[in-house]
This record gives C-alpha cells, structure tokens and sequence, in this order.
C-alpha cells in the first residue's frame, strides 16, 4: 500500500530535496499553502490538503489541516481493527509521515511587535499535528527539525522505513519543542512573574567542554524570547568552552557593566579578584590586575569599552582563559592570536532584566534580579564622607553585589584592593579583605560590607587598620552600636537601605 508524507514547514531548509526522496520511496506527498508553492516551484509531485479535506483553507490560513481527514489518518492505531474499520468506512486515508515546524514564534517574540502582530505568530495546526503525529510514533514518523532529514533518509536507504527508537526519539523531540513552544508564549502573555506553573523557554546553543568538573558533561542554553548579554555572544577565537568559562564570564561581564566609566574587572573561581575603573583601558587593567596579581592568573578579564592593541599586549603577559569585551580593534584581535587556547568572546548584546533561578533537589527557587545599590542613603555618623570617600564607597558597593556573602570589599580611586567572599562570619570577611588591601595601599581605603554589622567588632578592626569610610546597609538591632564605634574612632559611615547578599 502507498504511503503518505503530510508536509509542512515555515522553515524550507532542504524540504524540496527532502520530498524528492520521499517521492522515489513511493510516498504520495500532501501539503499546504506556501510549502506546496515551494514544492511545485521546485519539480514536486505533490497535492494539496484539501484534497484530503475536501474543504478549503479559511481564515486567512487559520484553519487547514484542523480536520477528520487529516487526524484521523495521523491517528488511527494501525494494529487496532475498530480503528482500521472506521478509516475505510470514512473513507480516511493514512497519514504515514508528517513534517512540520512551527510558525517562528521564538524569532518574532524578541522584535518590538504590537500584540496583536505577534499572536498571528502562534501556530495552532502544526502543534497540533506534531503533537497527534508524535502520539502516534508507534506507526508514524514525525519530523520536526529539519537537521532530521539526514536520519530519516539514512535509515530509509538501509531498511526501507524508520526504526521504531527513531520514530520514538522523534516523537519526543516533538513534545521538547513544543514544550517550549508553549512556554514561550506563556511567558509573552502572562504578566505574573510567579505564575502557578514555571514554565522556561531556553534553546540549546552549544554542547561544552565539560561541567563544573571534566568527569561532569554538560551544554549551554539560552533562551528563546529574552534578550541577554550571553545570548548571543561571538566567540572569535580559543578552545572550547566549558561551564566554568560561561558562568565567570556571565560575573565578570555583569560587573563592568555597573559601570559607565571605562571598567575592568578580573574573575576567578565566580568571584570578583580585581576590579577598577579609569580614564583608559589600558589603566583599568593595570589597575584590575594589581588588586591581585596572582588569583587573576588563569582568570577571566573582561572590559565595558572596546580593547586596543596596547591593553591586549598587556593582558598576553600573563595567561588569562577568557579576555571578553564588547569589541575588539584589529590590531588587538592580532595580538590575542598568539595566545591560541586563549577564548576571546565579544558581547553583542545589552544585560537582560531576568529573572535569577536557582536549582535545588526536586524544586526551582526564583527571584527578581538584584538591580539596585540603595533606595535611601543616609550619612549616620557625625563625620561625613568627602566626595571622594562617597565615590569609592558607591564603587566598592557596585563590585560587592557581584561578591559572595558574607562578604566585604576594601577600595581606593575606584580599585578594589581587597574582597573577602563567602566567609561564615563578617569579621573574618572583613579582615581577609582588610589585610589583603594593605599588602597595597594603607591609607585612604574605605571598606563596604553587602550586609549590616551584628556587632560593632568591624567598625573596631577597620579602625585598627586604618580605614576612612564605611558604607553598608543597615537595619541591625545593634546599628547603634556600630555607628557609636565608627563616631569614638572617627570613621565616616553610610547605610544604604539595602542588603546585596549573594549567596
């Protein structure tokens, strides 16, 4: 008995060619609308649906493939005499094969179209066949990604059909797109950011070197409506990257992008280990660099201004893993080049205002993203800051909102000399911050904390080691106590309204 292929796509990548073979295997082909123009355009036998249907396209293309005809044949269970009953008396022919995608969605979600442009983007009949054709793998075999033709044609040459465990991966490589599918429009549409269901639309980008450890595999997936810094972003040269290499990179980018001034900031190991803004390129590296000459060896450095030749030169001294920046001059990128295992990526896109997600065992924690430094700054000490110390401390709060709690960081002109991260207690933060600054520089430091003070003991040990002025959040029941500390050593002290935990 003949066979019948049902095609029909938005992407034409290879469908003609595709349907060709279908032909010489002696499938009957049906289509629809723009796809047979294409086919017939290109020397295919094909019919259109509605001589299956026996009823013509309407609304505009709406509604053509949402018919008996069509289902039934899709999804009759072969092996089911009643079922195989019911095609003949209706006069319902099988449908074998079914290759559809989707209306583009995914693409048109992140242009800047009225709602009502972007609904007609919302494909109903090719989910819907998907979906019946991917219920059906045991009998048919559904083609959703045009990377697929290969496959099919492969396994068609060698045995004549499709193996079973193809038409079931196929099938659930159905329900993953249209999963995703649904998702995405659910996130356009929905205006509560904590709906009942989390659903997510991400896409995979690329497989990686490896995970969090070379035993661990892993991939990278970005999102399939929201724009983002790390979405799109050009690798132009280096080794492949792992899931380490992605998730420094998100920090040290989302660090110099505080900044409008020209900023440099060094990562390593998902924290922060120097970071300065200046004037030029070339001296916010220097003075990135400096903050901790050895942890920045073997690091991520990255740059908010494009990255000349001379900084480029500089950052071939040492060995660095990734250099990022929005661009590159020419004469930098031939620099970079004789560093080949080093991964240069340039970042095309802004930040995104997402959501943060965090993934526990059997569950999803998810929080807006933390955008602010402070909504009420107020000097609570009787000395107040210059405008000097006032310009550091806003930096080295900028920096600590990218630095693990508890966490403390110690600047001057706009450099961070000393980050202490992710300590179970803040004095111990606040002394490896301290001593680590004044292995640089022991006067005018000004200290930030991304919490408040529980006791007054780093008020006491800054003042010990020289500190000017402190900014943090405030809201302790001892905050008296700290300010009281700060007044008898003469320290200036801002709170901020707002605590910068990052755990």
């Amino acid at each position: 008995m003949q066979k019948t292929a049902l095609l029909s796509v938005s992407d034409k990548t290879g469908i003609a060619e595709f349907a060709k073979f279908l032909q010489s295997k002696n499938y009957r082909l049906i289509s629809t609308g723009g796809t047979f123009k294409h086919l017939v355009e290109n020397g295919v036998d094909v019919k259109e649906v509605n001589t299956v249907t026996n009823f013509p396209e309407i609304l505009d293309g709406r509604v053509k493939t949402l018919h008996p005809n069509v289902h039934g044949g899709i999804l009759a269970r072969r092996s089911n005499e009643n079922d195989m009953k019911t095609l003949e008396e209706k006069g319902i022919d099988t449908i074998d094969m079914v290759v559809v995608n989707l209306y583009p969605f995914f693409e048109n979600a992140q242009k800047e179209l009225e709602l009502s442009e972007l609904a007609e983007f919302i494909d109903i009949g090719g989910p819907t066949m998907l979906r019946a054709s991917a219920k059906s793998f045991f009998d048919v075999t559904v083609v959703s990604d045009p990377a697929d033709y290969k496959l099919v044609k492969s396994e068609m040459e060698k045995d004549g059909e499709t193996s079973f465990e193809t038409r079931k991966a196929l099938a659930g490589k159905v329900f993953n797109l249209t999963s995703a599918y649904d998702a995405a429009i659910s996130q356009k549409l929905l205006e509560d950011k904590f709906p009942p269901y989390y659903t997510i639309s991400y896409k995979k980008n690329m497989d990686l070197r490896y995970g969090e450890n070379p035993h661990q595999s892993a991939a990278y997936y970005t999102e399939t409506t929201n724009s983002g810094a790390l979405k799109d972003f050009e690798q132009l040269q280096g080794k492949e990257m792992s899931f380490n290499n992605i998730r420094d990179l998100d920090l040290a980018w989302k660090v110099v992008c505080e900044f409008e001034q020209t900023a440099c900031c060094a990562v390593k190991h998902s924290t922060p280990c120097g970071v300065a803004i200046s004037e030029n390129l070339l001296d916010a590296y220097q003075k990135a660099h400096d903050c901790d000459p050895i942890s920045i060896f073997g690091g991520i450095v990255a740059f908010n201004k494009k990255v000349d030749k001379a900084t480029a030169e500089k950052c071939n001294e040492i060995f660095l893993e990734i250099v990022v920046a929005p661009e590159f001059d020419a004469d930098a990128l031939e620099v970079f080049k004789n560093k080949k295992n080093l991964r240069v990526i340039k970042i095309n896109s802004d930040l995104g205002d997402q959501m943060h997600m965090v993934q526990v065992d059997g569950g999803l924690l998810v929080q807006d993203a933390d955008l602010q430094i402070s909504d009420d700054l107020k000097t609570v000490t009787e000395k107040a800051p210059t405008q000097e110390q006032l310009s550091d401390l806003d930096f080295a709060m900028k920096v600590i909102k990218h630095v693990k709690s508890n966490a403390i960081v110690v600047a001057k002109d706009k450099q961070a000399l000393g980050v202490g991260t992710g300590e179970t207690n803040r004095i111990w933060a606040a002394q490896q911050a301290i001593e680590r600054a004044m292995e640089k520089e022991t006067e005018g430091l000004v200290l930030a904390s991304d919490a408040f003070f529980p006791f007054r003991d780093v008020v006491d040990f800054a003042a010990e080691k020289g500190i000017t002025a402190i900014i943090q959040p405030g809201g302790s029941m001892r905050d008296q106590e700290s300010i009281d500390a700060a007044n008898e050593h003469g320290i200036a002290m801002v709170t901020t309204g707002m605590r910068h935990f990052l755990h």
